[in-house]
């Protein structure tokens, strides 16, 4: 899931339909249920009662899931993970018999990177093993090594000039030391009848309403890390262009962090190590402790100051591919920064070992969205879409983030396809790329499919997609929705990204239209412990793009679990996080509403767009 929220411009490409080879998918489907062996299964007759045996009792959600996890790892946007993430995911999906399954561009993107290896260790004045991470897009170190561990512990240019001519071969420690308290909550939770009543009484008219837990403040750093994931979402469906207009350069907005020195700053003290000649810049994981490390994408430092009129903050995306190259960077846990600032205050002269090789992959600049579907009969150019982000971070291997959305949709798929009913409405899935930098997948698709909106403010820019968030088309008369083909043809669209808790219920986004209706989609799940409608507006997943252009885009209300205190971007994101059970109830709840909007006589109600 996004952390921050990114400007980020992209050149939208034709559609490449990429289609599946015939391969030996390692998630095996199961037998039809016309079949012998599945009529021995005594399979019950009622759709929604098979839905349900079959997710409960007969799920392939963790085999997907670990595939996608332990076999194939993290799959940082671009990279060579994410590309065979995509190709598995497609492969998958038509051994299960799902045509049209086919890779379709998102757009140009830069390009992707991989950690071959790394090892941080203070040497000097002992022995200390760190618990630390790169930063994804860092640049490398041609070979391991040496230096002395300076902190650059500076609040004002002046406070700079003690530090001249003693920079160089360092590895410099940038950030502020953030307190570690003793934590007296579980990290992990789930949501309790007065969280879930606080929902079903949300205001609408607020943006971004959860009752899951958020992370930790993040301390002053020189390096990219949001500081709110939901706030930085739904900050980039705002923010974000739909399209980049020709020749708009890939660059992108850094957030400010929450407390600490201002980024201008902040940025003065990354430009005063490069130019001092430091060897690596180390921070402070940006959340969490206990030896996790929570970490986002390296910061491109400007050797220059901007020019007055340019924004205060703007600097390339790591990601670009004419981004220039920069200091090796990355994050340490927070009790080891802690340690290493206070011995360096102390008096004591250390030094540490650092080995970082990584490579970077510029052959093919494009990323893409897995794409598949069930055709429907009576109303098979009507749509029912389901969907969630293949990309992850690079650390942990992306399981609550988004693997578990994405093999609850995969399975829920597999459940729909082995039913062997038609539906009215074609049922059709997709996976999206990039949603960890701005929704880029998810909003690729909605621009090529469904429409944008474009500003006609200016006569020069009248045929380029611009922002696109349906509080300032209301608001705004220049505004135009640009239909496409498909536009008048979605039904629906459902989403799961927040960590691989059990549904409790759906965020409404301020569409009352569809709360009578989900009520009785979710009442055969109280059961479950799902019952719950909000008509709260929710950010930071990708039905936000749908939800801009006036579509009815949904996601569903989970249970937190531990995602925002311990899992979320960081280390600790891997498969032992996930609760199998609350994995089969989401897939049973997804394919069981996929299901309802795609059989109902009628498309699900919009709510006014203006």
């Amino acid at each position: 899931m996004l952390w921050y929220g990114l400007a980020l411009s992209l050149m939208i490409q034709p559609s490449l339909s990429l289609k599946a080879q015939t391969t030996n998918a390692p998630v095996a489907a199961r037998p039809a249920p016309s079949s012998p062996e599945a009529q021995k299964n005594q399979t019950p007759e009622n759709p929604l009662d098979r839905i349900r045996d079959e997710g409960l009792n007969h799920s392939q959600v963790m085999d997907i899931l670990s595939h996608l996890t332990e076999v194939i790892g993290p799959r940082l946007t671009g990279s060579p993970a994410h590309k065979r993430a995509n190709e598995w995911t497609r492969d998958q999906l038509a051994g299960w018999g799902i045509t049209n399954a086919h890779l379709e561009s998102a757009g140009l993107f830069g390009r992707g990177w991989t950690l071959k290896k790394f090892s941080a260790q203070l040497v000097e004045p002992q022995g200390i093993p760190l618990v630390a991470w790169p930063k994804a897009w860092s640049t490398g170190l041609e070979w391991p090594v040496v230096g002395e561990v300076v902190y650059l512990d500076a609040r004002s240019t002046a406070d700079l000039e003690k530090y001249k001519g003693k920079l160089k071969g360092a590895i410099v420690l940038m950030g502020t030391p953030r307190e570690v308290k003793a934590r007296f909550e579980p990290y992990a939770t789930r949501l309790t009848d007065a969280d879930l009543l606080k929902l079903a009484n949300a205001d609408p008219t607020r943006r971004g309403v959860s009752a899951r837990r958020s992370p930790d403040a993040a301390p002053a750093r020189a390096t990219n890390a949001p500081t709110s994931r939901r706030r930085g979402q739904a900050q980039a469906a705002q923010d974000s262009p739909s399209a980049a207009a020709p020749g708009r350069t890939n660059e992108v907005q850094n957030p400010r962090p929450s407390q600490g020195s201002p980024w201008g700053f902040t940025t003065e003290l990354a430009r005063f190590a490069v130019r001092e000649g430091a060897a690596v810049l180390a921070s402070p994981s940006y959340s969490g402790d206990g030896g996790t490390v929570f970490s986002g994408a390296a910061s491109v430092i400007p050797l220059e100051s901007p020019a007055t009129n340019a924004p205060a903050f703007s600097r390339f995306s790591p990601w670009a591919t004419n981004a220039p190259a920069g200091l090796p960077q990355i994050s340490l846990a927070i009790e080891d920064y802690n340690r290493l600032v206070r011995m360096v205050q102390r008096g004591q002269k250390l030094k540490m070992a650092v080995e970082l090789q990584v490579q970077f992959q510029e052959n093919d600049p494009f990323i893409h969205n897995t794409i598949a579907e069930i055709p429907g009969s009576s109303r098979q150019r009507e749509l029912v879409m389901l969907g969630a982000h293949l990309d992850s971070w690079h650390v942990g291997t992306g399981a609550t983030d988004d693997a578990a959305g994405v093999a609850v949709c995969m399975e829920a798929m597999r459940i729909l396809k082995g039913m062997n009913f038609q539906p009215k409405r074609s049922i059709r899935v997709g996976l999206w790329t990039g949603e960890e930098q701005g929704f880029l997948g998810s909003r690729a698709y909605v621009n090529q499919h469904f429409g944008y909106l474009t500003n006609l403010s200016n006569s020069s820019s009248s045929n380029t997609p611009e922002r696109q968030t349906p509080a300032t088309s209301s608001r705004d008369s220049r505004r135009k929705l640009v239909r496409k083909s498909e536009y008048d043809q979605l039904a629906a669209y459902f989403n799961l990204d927040n960590g691989g808790g059990k549904i409790r219920g759906i965020h409404l986004q301020s569409n009352e239209a569809v709360g009578p209706i989900f009520r009785r989609w979710l009442g055969p799940f109280q059961d479950l412990g799902a019952e719950t409608i909000s008509l709260s507006n929710t950010g930071g997943t990708d039905h936000i793009p749908f939800d801009a252009v006036g579509l009815p885009g949904f996601q569903f209300i989970q249970d937190p679990l531990d995602y925002m205190s311990r899992t979320h971007h960081s280390t600790a994101d891997v498969l032992d996080r996930i609760q199998a059970d609350d994995l089969k109830q989401a897939a049973v709840i997804m394919a069981t509403f996929v299901y309802q909007a795609a059989m109902a006589e009628q498309k699900l109600p919009r709510k006014p767009l203006n």
